[in-house]
């Protein structure tokens, strides 16, 4: 177990609730890239595999968490790409 591995998945997992916070309460998508997100999903899949099937110890949890949080964004961006479309277009001037 490397504390530079459990320090590297605490900071970049603390920027998710702030994510996914945004994406909740926005309703839209702006400045996310739902590539990006699948991306970074990946990585945190390839990081808990390797954990798994070769160095079992404790840090998968924070991958699992990750990955899961990575998830909710994923899903509030396809909600709010629904919610965008369904919203009626309105000109003003």
């Amino acid at each position: 177990m490397s504390v530079f591995e459990i320090i590297m998945l605490i900071c970049f997992g603390s920027a998710w609730p702030f994510s996914i916070y945004k994406s909740y309460t926005s309703r839209s998508n702006g400045g996310k890239s739902f590539p990006f997100l699948v991306i970074v999903l990946a990585g945190y899949g390839a990081g808990f595999l390797h954990k798994f099937l070769n160095d079992p110890d404790p840090v998968i949890f924070l991958y699992a968490t990750n990955a899961t949080m990575v998830l909710v964004d994923m899903a509030l961006y396809v909600r709010n790409r629904r919610i965008c479309r369904l919203a009626p277009v309105t000109l003003e001037g």
